[in-house]
C-alpha cells in the first residue's frame, strides 16, 4: 500500500496553506495566511474562490459539522467552524458567508473540532482554556483552564471525553464531573497534534521531539516511531481506522494503525500543517507552507486467497493473478474503489456508488448491483453470504446480490462497527454492543431479528469476537477474548438454559477460524496454538490441553496479528508490517470431515495412520460428543485415558437408554441435564443413585423423601461412607429420618436389582414395540 500524490505547478494560494477540510468525497476547503477561502472540485480539477476574509482575520483551524449522526443524514445546511489567531471561532457557511462569530479566548483558538453527532463544539486556545460551545454558537461551560496552551484537542469515540495537550503531556478528561481524569508524559518535546479514531478508539500524538505514537485509551503506549528529520506537524487517521497519514517538513507518510509505515513521501511542500481524509477514507489532503495544497490516494492494496493475489493498481483498477499458472486479469470500475475483501471463492468490491460481486471461476462477468450509502466501511465474508457496513446500517447480501436481511438494534451506530467486534457465519451475526463491551448481541443472518433467549453477556469487556464458519446452526459457536486477554468459547443457541462460557486459552492477542473446519488459531502468550477441536470442552474439558497444536513463536517477530486461516494456511502480520505464512497439519481439518459425516471407521484409520496422540485426543472428544460409544472407547485407550475406558463400558452395561444418555451427560460434566434425563423417564432410584455417586446427600435424600422411595437406600450409603471416615452424623435432616427407618442391606440390594431388571425389562418392551411398528 502507498499514497499516490499529486501537486499543481504553481501554487494557488500566495502564502502558506493553514487548514484544510472536506465536504464531500470529492469537495475540499483550503485556508490561507492569504485570508482566502479557495474550493477545490476533484471531478473536475476546478479551483474557485469561495471568499476572501477580512484582512483582520488569520484562519487557524477548519472543521466541518459531520454528515451523518448515527444513521440519519443531516438536513442542516453544511457549516464549518473556523478559528482564527484574534481569539474569535466563526461559524461560515459553504457559501463562504460568516453566520456568527463569537470572542472564544484570549490569543489565538489554535483548535475547533465538532463532536461526532454535531451537538457541540469544542474549541482550544492559546490562553490555555478548553470552551464546549452549542450548535449555535452559545457557551454551554469551560472544561479546562492552565497555565500552558493547549495545540490540539480530539472527542472520544462516544462524545463523552476530551483529549487535549498540555506541554509535553497528553491528557484525557470525561465530561462527567466526578469521573477520573487521565494524564501522562507523552512526548520529550511540545506535543502539537492529537487525533482519536472512534472505530479503533486509539490515540494518535506528534511532538516537537519529532516523533510520532499510538496510544490506547487508557495511555498506554503501543508504539513508538524513531526520530524523524522534523517535527511531527500535523497527522489524521482514516475514518475506519485501519491507517493513518503523519506530515511534517517536506515529508508524508501512510502508517498501518499498529505503527509501522506502509509508504514514505518526499513532496516540495513545506511543512504539512494539516491533514485530512475523506470521508470514504481513499484520499488525503494536505495543507502545505508553500501554498500548495497536496492531494494524495491510496493505491498498491493487496489481497490474498488461496491461489489468487489481488492489487488495486488505480483507483478504479484491480489486477488479479493468478499464482498456479500467472494468469493476469484487469477489472476496470465506473468509480472509485472504497472497499474490498476477498474469501470464500468471492471477491467483493465496493465503489463509491455500486457494489461488484465476482467469482473466483469467472473474472469477467461480475454482479453489479447499486449501493443506498457511498461509505461502505466494513465488508465481512461467510461462505453463502457477506456483510456491508455503511453509515447508514448493515446490509447482509447474498453472492447473487440479494439483499438478505439489515439486523437493527437500539443504540447502533453502525460508523463505529469493526472487524474485531463484528463476526458472520452462515446462520448468524454477532455484534459486541458498543455502550456495554460485556454484551454480544446475536442476529439471525437469513432475517436480521435478534436470536431467541437475552443477549450474551461476559463477565469483563470484550475485545474481539470470531464466529466457527462450519457445521449446523444449532452448533454454532463463538470465541471471545476478554479486556484481560483470556479466550473463551460458548454456544450461541443455548435454548432458554444459561450459556455456559469455558475459557480455553490465556493470553490470547490475536485469534482466527479456519474457512472449511471449526479450528481455531491464536497467538497465545507467545506461541502460535491451533486449538484443533475447541468444543472438547463441552464434552470432556479435560481432553482440552491434548487437543492443542503449538509452534514455538520464536520465528515471528514482536506482537504478530493473524489476518486468516486458509485450509492449512495461516497468514500472519508481524510487529514490522511484513507477512509470514505458517502450515498446520491438515489431518484435524479431515477428521472433522470424517466425523460430522459419521465415517468413524475412516477416522480411526486416520489416527492410525497419523500416530499423533492430539488426533486421538480429537477423535475421543468428536465421539463423545456424537455419543458412539465404540469409538471413544478406542481413542481413550490409545491416548492411555483408562478410567475413562471403564467408564464407557460401565454406561454400555446401563439397563436403558434413558440411562446411557444420563450417564453420558454426566461424563461431560453436565450434571443438572443427567439428573433431569433420568427423572423424566421416571427412573427415580437412577437419580437418587446419581447424587449418591456424587456425594450430593441433600439432594439425593431430597428426591427419595419426593417420590416416598429408597429412602432407607440413601441413608444406608451415607452411613457406610460416615463408617469409612470414622466420622458421626451430625446433618439434622438425616438424623430425624434415620430414626424412623430400618437400614437393611439384604432388602436393599433385592430392591435394587428389582428397579434395575424393571428397567431392563421396560427398555426390552419399547424396542420390541419400535421394531414391530417399523415393520408395518
Amino acid at each position: 500500500m502507498r499514497l499516490k500524490t499529486s501537486l499543481l505547478k504553481e501554487p494557488k494560494h500566495i502564502l502558506f496553506v493553514i487548514c484544510v477540510g472536506w465536504t464531500t468525497a470529492d469537495e475540499l476547503y483550503s485556508c490561507s495566511e492569504d485570508h482566502q477561502i479557495l474550493k477545490w472540485n476533484l471531478l473536475t480539477n476546478e479551483t474557485s474562490l469561495v471568499v476572501r476574509l477580512p484582512e483582520d482575520i488569520y484562519p487557524i483551524d477548519l472543521n466541518w459539522f459531520p454528515k451523518t449522526v448515527g444513521a440519519k443524514k443531516q438536513t442542516q445546511a453544511e457549516i464549518s467552524a473556523l478559528t482564527s489567531t484574534d481569539g474569535k471561532c466563526h461559524l461560515v457557511s459553504k457559501m463562504g458567508r460568516i453566520e456568527k462569530s463569537v470572542e472564544a479566548h484570549k490569543g489565538a483558538v489554535l483548535a475547533g473540532r465538532w463532536n461526532y453527532d454535531g451537538t457541540a463544539l469544542i474549541t482550544a486556545g492559546e490562553d490555555g482554556q478548553l470552551k464546549i460551545w452549542s450548535k449555535s454558537g452559545m457557551l454551554r461551560s469551560t472544561l479546562v483552564s492552565q497555565g500552558s496552551p493547549v495545540y490540539s484537542v480530539a472527542w472520544g469515540p462516544d462524545s463523552d471525553r476530551i483529549l487535549y495537550t498540555s506541554e509535553r503531556q497528553l491528557i484525557i478528561k470525561p465530561l462527567q464531573p466526578s469521573a477520573k481524569v487521565i494524564q501522562w508524559k507523552a512526548h520529550d518535546g511540545l506535543v502539537l497534534k492529537v487525533d482519536w479514531n472512534s472505530v479503533n478508539d486509539l490515540i494518535l500524538s506528534g511532538g516537537e521531539d519529532c516523533k510520532y505514537k499510538v496510544w490506547d485509551s487508557f495511555g498506554r503506549l503501543l508504539h513508538s516511531s524513531s526520530s524523524q528529520d522534523y517535527p511531527i506537524t500535523s497527522l489524521s487517521w482514516a475514518p475506519d481506522g485501519e491507517v493513518f497519514a503523519v506530515g511534517s517538513f517536506n515529508t508524508l507518510r501512510l502508517c498501518d494503525k499498529t505503527g509501522w509505515s506502509y509508504a514514505l513521501e518526499k513532496p516540495n511542500t513545506g511543512s504539512v500543517f494539516s491533514l485530512a481524509w475523506s470521508a470514504d477514507g481513499t484520499q488525503l489532503a494536505g495543507a502545505c507552507g508553500n501554498g500548495h495544497v497536496i492531494f494524495a490516494h491510496v493505491v498498491e492494496q493487496h489481497w490474498e486467497w488461496k491461489n489468487f493475489v489481488i492489487t488495486l493498481t488505480k483507483r478504479r483498477t484491480m489486477q488479479v493473478r493468478n499464482v498456479l499458472n500467472d494468469a493476469v486479469d484487469v477489472l476496470e470500475f465506473r468509480d472509485r474503489v472504497i472497499k474490498a475483501s476477498l474469501a470464500f471463492d468471492h471477491l467483493v468490491v465496493a465503489t463509491s456508488l455500486q457494489c461488484y460481486v465476482y467469482n473466483s471461476r469467472n473474472w469477467n462477468t461480475p454482479l453489479i448491483f447499486d449501493l443506498k450509502e457511498g461509505t461502505v466501511s466494513l465488508i465481512l465474508q461467510a461462505e453463502k453470504h457477506f456483510l456491508l457496513v455503511d453509515g447508514s446500517g448493515l446490509y447482509t447480501f447474498s453472492y447473487e446480490g440479494r439483499l438478505i436481511s439489515s439486523p437493527k438494534f437500539l443504540g447502533m451506530r453502525a460508523d463505529i462497527l469493526n472487524a474485531q467486534a463484528t463476526s458472520l457465519s452462515n446462520d448468524t451475526i454477532a455484534i459486541r454492543d458498543k455502550s456495554d463491551e460485556k454484551v454480544i448481541l446475536f442476529f439471525d443472518a437469513m432475517t436480521g431479528k435478534p436470536l431467541d433467549g437475552k443477549p450474551l453477556t461476559h463477565k469483563l469487556e470484550v475485545l474481539e469476537i470470531a464466529l466457527d464458519q462450519c457445521g449446523p446452526s444449532t452448533e454454532r459457536k463463538i470465541a471471545l477474548i476478554d479486556k484481560n486477554r483470556d479466550l473463551y468459547l460458548t454456544s450461541v443457541r443455548h435454548l432458554g438454559r444459561e450459556p455456559k462460557i469455558c475459557k480455553i486459552g490465556s493470553m490470547v492477542h490475536s485469534m482466527a477460524w479456519n474457512d472449511t473446519a471449526n479450528i481455531l488459531c491464536g497467538i497465545q502468550d507467545d506461541q502460535f496454538t491451533v486449538w484443533y477441536y475447541p468444543s472438547v470442552v463441552f464434552a470432556d474439558k479435560e481432553l482440552l490441553p491434548k487437543t492443542i497444536y503449538t509452534k514455538d513463536g520464536s520465528e515471528f517477530s514482536r506482537a504478530p496479528h493473524i489476518l486468516s486461516y486458509v485450509g492449512g494456511k495461516v497468514t500472519l502480520r508481524q510487529g514490522d508490517g511484513s507477512l509470514v505464512y505458517s502450515s498446520v497439519p491438515l489431518y484435524s481439518a479431515l477428521l472433522h470431515e470424517y466425523s460430522a459425516s459419521a465415517r468413524w471407521e475412516d477416522a480411526l484409520r486416520l489416527c492410525r495412520f497419523a500416530k499423533d496422540q492430539s488426533l486421538w485426543a480429537c477423535l475421543a472428544g468428536m465421539a463423545v460428543a456424537n455419543r458412539d460409544l465404540n469409538t471413544a472407547e478406542m481413542a481413550y485407550a490409545a491416548i492411555g485415558e483408562l478410567p475413562r475406558v471403564q467408564y464407557i463400558n460401565f454406561i454400555k452395561d446401563q439397563p436403558s437408554k434413558e440411562s446411557s444418555v444420563a450417564h453420558m451427560l454426566m461424563f461431560s460434566g453436565h450434571f443438572q441435564e443427567a439428573e433431569a434425563t433420568l427423572l423424566q423417564a421416571g427412573l427415580i432410584y437412577q437419580a437418587i443413585q446419581l447424587n449418591i455417586d456424587l456425594f450430593n446427600w441433600n439432594r439425593a435424600l431430597e428426591l427419595a423423601v419426593k417420590h416416598k422411595t429408597h429412602v432407607d437406600t440413601v441413608l444406608a450409603y451415607r452411613g457406610k461412607f460416615l463408617q469409612i471416615f470414622g466420622r458421626k452424623e451430625t446433618n439434622k435432616r438425616f438424623l430425624q429420618y434415620s430414626e424412623g427407618v430400618e437400614v437393611d442391606w439384604e432388602k436393599i440390594q433385592a430392591k435394587i436389582e428389582m428397579e434395575l431388571s424393571k428397567e431392563r425389562e421396560k427398555a426390552a418392551s419399547t424396542t420390541v414395540r419400535g421394531s414391530v411398528a417399523s415393520r408395518h
